[in-house]
Protein backbone atom coordinates (compact mmCIF):
# COMPACT_ATOMS: atom_id res chain seq x y z
CA UNK A 1 0.00 0.00 0.00
CA UNK A 2 1.47 3.37 -1.05
CA UNK A 3 2.22 6.17 1.38
CA UNK A 4 -0.66 8.38 0.22
CA UNK A 5 -3.16 5.52 0.31
CA UNK A 6 -1.90 4.42 3.73
CA UNK A 7 -2.38 7.94 5.10
CA UNK A 8 -5.91 8.09 3.74
CA UNK A 9 -6.67 4.63 5.11
CA UNK A 10 -5.59 5.71 8.58
CA UNK A 11 -7.88 8.75 8.38
CA UNK A 12 -10.66 6.56 7.01
CA UNK A 13 -10.49 4.25 10.01
CA UNK A 14 -12.64 6.80 11.89
CA UNK A 15 -12.63 7.98 15.50
CA UNK A 16 -15.26 7.81 18.18
CA UNK A 17 -16.49 11.22 19.39
CA UNK A 18 -14.25 12.80 22.01
CA UNK A 19 -17.31 13.91 24.00
CA UNK A 20 -20.99 13.04 23.95
CA UNK A 21 -23.01 15.90 22.41
CA UNK A 22 -26.28 17.08 23.87
CA UNK A 23 -29.09 19.34 22.64
CA UNK A 24 -28.13 22.30 24.82
CA UNK A 25 -24.54 22.02 23.73
CA UNK A 26 -25.38 21.73 20.06
CA UNK A 27 -27.70 24.75 20.21
CA UNK A 28 -24.89 26.77 21.81
CA UNK A 29 -22.92 26.15 18.62
CA UNK A 30 -25.82 27.13 16.34
CA UNK A 31 -29.42 27.86 17.40
CA UNK A 32 -31.02 25.93 14.53
CA UNK A 33 -29.23 22.62 15.08
CA UNK A 34 -31.27 19.70 16.37
CA UNK A 35 -29.68 16.56 17.82
CA UNK A 36 -31.13 13.05 17.62
CA UNK A 37 -28.75 10.91 19.69
CA UNK A 38 -28.18 7.21 19.11
CA UNK A 39 -30.40 6.81 16.08
CA UNK A 40 -31.20 3.11 15.72
CA UNK A 41 -31.60 1.21 12.46
CA UNK A 42 -32.96 -2.22 11.66
CA UNK A 43 -30.22 -2.75 9.07
CA UNK A 44 -26.97 -2.21 10.98
CA UNK A 45 -26.12 -2.89 14.63
CA UNK A 46 -24.34 0.37 15.49
CA UNK A 47 -26.41 3.35 16.63
CA UNK A 48 -25.24 6.81 15.59
CA UNK A 49 -26.03 10.43 16.38
CA UNK A 50 -27.91 12.45 13.77
CA UNK A 51 -27.67 16.25 13.71
CA UNK A 52 -30.14 18.35 11.71
CA UNK A 53 -29.50 21.89 10.47
CA UNK A 54 -32.64 23.95 9.83
CA UNK A 55 -32.45 26.88 7.40
CA UNK A 56 -33.22 30.51 8.27
CA UNK A 57 -36.96 31.07 8.49
CA UNK A 58 -37.86 27.43 9.14
CA UNK A 59 -39.90 28.15 12.28
CA UNK A 60 -41.41 31.31 10.81
CA UNK A 61 -42.73 29.52 7.67
CA UNK A 62 -44.72 26.55 8.99
CA UNK A 63 -46.31 25.78 5.61
CA UNK A 64 -43.06 25.55 3.69
CA UNK A 65 -41.22 22.29 2.93
CA UNK A 66 -37.53 22.04 2.07
CA UNK A 67 -35.04 19.94 0.12
CA UNK A 68 -32.65 17.86 2.20
CA UNK A 69 -28.94 17.13 1.94
CA UNK A 70 -27.66 14.13 3.91
CA UNK A 71 -23.94 14.24 4.77
CA UNK A 72 -21.76 11.44 6.11
CA UNK A 73 -19.20 11.82 8.93
CA UNK A 74 -21.60 13.99 10.89
CA UNK A 75 -19.09 14.40 13.74
CA UNK A 76 -17.02 16.69 11.51
CA UNK A 77 -19.71 18.98 10.14
CA UNK A 78 -20.93 21.21 12.96
CA UNK A 79 -19.53 20.48 16.41
CA UNK A 80 -15.86 21.24 17.22
CA UNK A 81 -16.07 18.92 20.25
CA UNK A 82 -16.62 15.80 18.16
CA UNK A 83 -14.62 16.52 15.00
CA UNK A 84 -11.83 14.26 13.75
CA UNK A 85 -9.40 17.12 14.30
CA UNK A 86 -10.55 18.84 17.52
CA UNK A 87 -12.03 22.31 16.97
CA UNK A 88 -11.86 21.98 13.17
CA UNK A 89 -15.18 21.34 11.41
CA UNK A 90 -16.68 21.80 7.95
CA UNK A 91 -18.56 24.88 9.27
CA UNK A 92 -21.64 23.63 7.45
CA UNK A 93 -24.22 25.63 9.42
CA UNK A 94 -22.35 28.93 9.12
CA UNK A 95 -21.69 28.46 5.42
CA UNK A 96 -25.26 27.39 4.66
CA UNK A 97 -26.58 30.45 6.51
CA UNK A 98 -24.31 32.70 4.42
CA UNK A 99 -25.15 31.30 0.96
CA UNK A 100 -28.87 31.01 1.74
CA UNK A 101 -28.89 34.55 3.10
CA UNK A 102 -27.20 35.79 -0.08
CA UNK A 103 -29.85 34.12 -2.23
CA UNK A 104 -27.26 31.87 -3.88
CA UNK A 105 -28.72 28.63 -2.51
CA UNK A 106 -32.33 27.65 -1.92
CA UNK A 107 -33.13 27.14 1.77
CA UNK A 108 -32.53 23.51 2.65
CA UNK A 109 -32.29 21.13 5.58
CA UNK A 110 -28.91 19.46 6.11
CA UNK A 111 -28.67 16.19 8.02
CA UNK A 112 -25.33 15.08 9.45
CA UNK A 113 -25.04 11.32 10.05
CA UNK A 114 -22.25 10.43 12.47
CA UNK A 115 -20.03 7.60 11.34
CA UNK A 116 -19.94 4.40 13.38
CA UNK A 117 -16.31 4.71 14.50
CA UNK A 118 -14.57 1.39 13.98
CA UNK A 119 -17.29 0.33 11.52
CA UNK A 120 -16.77 3.34 9.26
CA UNK A 121 -14.66 1.51 6.69
CA UNK A 122 -17.18 -1.34 6.52
CA UNK A 123 -20.18 0.94 6.07
CA UNK A 124 -18.60 3.36 3.60
CA UNK A 125 -17.22 0.78 1.14
CA UNK A 126 -19.28 -0.95 -1.57
CA UNK A 127 -17.00 -3.94 -2.10
CA UNK A 128 -14.85 -6.13 0.12
CA UNK A 129 -11.10 -5.65 -0.15
CA UNK A 130 -9.06 -8.76 0.63
CA UNK A 131 -6.65 -6.78 2.84
CA UNK A 132 -8.91 -4.22 4.52
CA UNK A 133 -12.34 -5.85 4.60
CA UNK A 134 -15.34 -3.59 4.14
CA UNK A 135 -18.28 -4.04 1.80
CA UNK A 136 -21.32 -3.03 3.91
CA UNK A 137 -22.29 0.06 1.89
CA UNK A 138 -25.42 -1.62 0.57
CA UNK A 139 -26.72 -2.12 4.13
CA UNK A 140 -25.72 1.44 5.02
CA UNK A 141 -27.78 2.59 2.04
CA UNK A 142 -30.70 0.55 3.37
CA UNK A 143 -30.29 2.35 6.71
CA UNK A 144 -30.52 5.71 4.93
CA UNK A 145 -33.40 4.93 2.57
CA UNK A 146 -35.33 2.58 4.85
CA UNK A 147 -34.91 4.19 8.26
CA UNK A 148 -33.39 7.67 8.27
CA UNK A 149 -35.21 9.30 5.36
CA UNK A 150 -38.63 8.28 6.72
CA UNK A 151 -37.60 9.47 10.20
CA UNK A 152 -36.60 12.89 8.86
CA UNK A 153 -39.80 13.13 6.81
CA UNK A 154 -41.87 12.33 9.92
CA UNK A 155 -40.16 14.97 12.04
CA UNK A 156 -39.39 17.80 9.60
CA UNK A 157 -41.05 19.46 6.63
CA UNK A 158 -39.23 18.00 3.65
CA UNK A 159 -39.82 17.89 -0.09
CA UNK A 160 -40.06 14.41 -1.55
CA UNK A 161 -38.32 12.96 -4.60
CA UNK A 162 -34.73 12.65 -5.85
CA UNK A 163 -34.70 16.19 -7.26
CA UNK A 164 -35.04 17.41 -3.65
CA UNK A 165 -32.79 14.85 -1.93
CA UNK A 166 -29.00 15.04 -1.84
CA UNK A 167 -26.21 12.91 -0.41
CA UNK A 168 -22.62 13.87 0.20
CA UNK A 169 -19.31 13.17 1.87
CA UNK A 170 -15.56 13.20 1.53
CA UNK A 171 -12.88 10.54 1.14
CA UNK A 172 -14.62 7.20 1.80
CA UNK A 173 -17.73 9.32 2.34
CA UNK A 174 -17.33 10.52 -1.24
CA UNK A 175 -16.94 6.94 -2.42
CA UNK A 176 -20.10 5.71 -0.69
CA UNK A 177 -22.00 8.77 -1.91
CA UNK A 178 -21.29 7.97 -5.54
CA UNK A 179 -22.03 4.28 -5.06
CA UNK A 180 -25.37 4.88 -3.34
CA UNK A 181 -26.31 7.65 -5.75
CA UNK A 182 -25.81 5.29 -8.68
CA UNK A 183 -27.50 2.42 -6.86
CA UNK A 184 -30.52 4.51 -5.80
CA UNK A 185 -30.96 7.28 -8.41
CA UNK A 186 -34.67 7.31 -7.64
CA UNK A 187 -33.85 8.35 -4.06
CA UNK A 188 -30.77 10.60 -4.28
CA UNK A 189 -30.69 13.07 -7.14
CA UNK A 190 -27.90 15.42 -6.00
CA UNK A 191 -24.49 14.09 -5.01
CA UNK A 192 -21.52 15.81 -3.36
CA UNK A 193 -18.53 13.58 -4.14
CA UNK A 194 -15.60 15.28 -2.41
CA UNK A 195 -12.04 13.90 -2.57
CA UNK A 196 -13.42 10.41 -3.22
CA UNK A 197 -11.40 7.32 -2.28
CA UNK A 198 -11.40 5.97 -5.83
CA UNK A 199 -8.45 3.75 -4.89
CA UNK A 200 -10.60 1.40 -2.80
CA UNK A 201 -10.39 -2.25 -3.94
CA UNK A 202 -8.54 -1.64 -7.20
CA UNK A 203 -10.80 1.27 -8.19
CA UNK A 204 -13.92 -0.90 -8.28
CA UNK A 205 -16.09 2.24 -8.26
CA UNK A 206 -14.92 3.03 -11.80
CA UNK A 207 -16.25 -0.30 -13.03
CA UNK A 208 -19.50 0.42 -11.20
CA UNK A 209 -19.85 3.76 -13.00
CA UNK A 210 -19.42 1.94 -16.31
CA UNK A 211 -21.97 -0.68 -15.26
CA UNK A 212 -24.68 1.57 -13.85
CA UNK A 213 -24.17 4.79 -15.76
CA UNK A 214 -25.78 3.72 -19.05
CA UNK A 215 -28.82 2.34 -17.19
CA UNK A 216 -29.67 5.61 -15.42
CA UNK A 217 -31.98 7.79 -17.51
CA UNK A 218 -32.33 10.68 -15.07
CA UNK A 219 -28.75 11.32 -14.06
CA UNK A 220 -28.12 12.58 -10.52
CA UNK A 221 -26.48 15.98 -10.47
CA UNK A 222 -22.91 15.47 -9.26
CA UNK A 223 -20.40 17.82 -7.67
CA UNK A 224 -16.99 16.13 -7.90
CA UNK A 225 -13.87 17.73 -6.45
CA UNK A 226 -10.28 17.04 -5.52
CA UNK A 227 -7.40 19.13 -4.21
CA UNK A 228 -4.20 19.17 -6.23
CA UNK A 229 -2.23 18.85 -2.97
CA UNK A 230 -3.92 15.56 -2.01
CA UNK A 231 -1.31 13.54 -3.85
CA UNK A 232 -0.72 12.69 -7.50
CA UNK A 233 -2.62 9.41 -7.34
CA UNK A 234 -5.69 10.94 -5.68
CA UNK A 235 -5.78 13.70 -8.27
CA UNK A 236 -5.34 11.29 -11.18
CA UNK A 237 -8.06 9.00 -9.80
CA UNK A 238 -10.56 11.86 -9.53
CA UNK A 239 -9.76 12.97 -13.07
CA UNK A 240 -10.32 9.39 -14.26
CA UNK A 241 -13.66 9.32 -12.49
CA UNK A 242 -14.69 12.58 -14.12
CA UNK A 243 -13.85 11.20 -17.58
CA UNK A 244 -15.83 8.01 -16.91
CA UNK A 245 -18.87 9.99 -15.79
CA UNK A 246 -18.74 12.09 -18.96
CA UNK A 247 -18.34 8.95 -21.08
CA UNK A 248 -21.47 7.55 -19.44
CA UNK A 249 -23.71 10.50 -20.16
CA UNK A 250 -23.06 13.17 -17.54
CA UNK A 251 -22.63 16.66 -19.03
CA UNK A 252 -20.16 19.15 -17.60
CA UNK A 253 -21.77 22.19 -15.97
CA UNK A 254 -25.21 20.72 -16.55
CA UNK A 255 -25.42 17.67 -14.31
CA UNK A 256 -21.71 17.37 -13.50
CA UNK A 257 -19.20 19.84 -12.09
CA UNK A 258 -15.55 18.90 -11.60
CA UNK A 259 -13.54 21.16 -9.31
CA UNK A 260 -9.78 20.87 -9.12
CA UNK A 261 -8.88 22.93 -6.07
CA UNK A 262 -5.50 24.63 -6.20
CA UNK A 263 -3.64 23.82 -2.99
CA UNK A 264 -6.54 21.74 -1.71
CA UNK A 265 -5.62 19.11 0.88
CA UNK A 266 -7.32 15.99 2.26
CA UNK A 267 -8.69 17.32 5.54
CA UNK A 268 -11.61 19.04 7.24
CA UNK A 269 -10.27 22.56 6.72
CA UNK A 270 -10.05 22.01 2.96
CA UNK A 271 -13.51 20.48 2.70
CA UNK A 272 -14.96 23.36 4.72
CA UNK A 273 -13.78 25.72 1.97
CA UNK A 274 -15.67 23.69 -0.64
CA UNK A 275 -19.04 23.54 1.13
CA UNK A 276 -20.27 26.87 -0.26
CA UNK A 277 -19.42 26.19 -3.92
CA UNK A 278 -20.83 22.66 -3.61
CA UNK A 279 -24.14 23.93 -2.23
CA UNK A 280 -24.35 26.55 -5.00
CA UNK A 281 -24.02 23.91 -7.70
CA UNK A 282 -26.33 21.30 -6.18
CA UNK A 283 -28.99 23.62 -4.68
CA UNK A 284 -28.92 26.81 -6.72
CA UNK A 285 -31.11 29.61 -5.42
Amino acid sequence: MGTQIRAQAEMDSGLLPVSAPDQAGIESIHPRLRLHPQFHSQFLPSDRDVTVYLPPGYDESPQRAYPVLYLHDGQNLFDPRTSFVPCRTWRVAETADAVIGAGEVEPLIIVGIANAGEQRINEYTPTRDWRMGGGDAQRYGDLLAGDLLPFIADNYRVLDGPQHTGLGGSSLGGLVTLYLGLRHPGVFGRLAVMSPSVWWNHKSIVAYVNERGPEIVNKPRIWLDVGDAEGHRTLADAQLLERKLEANGWRLESDLHFERVHGGTHDEAAWAERVGPMLKFLFRG
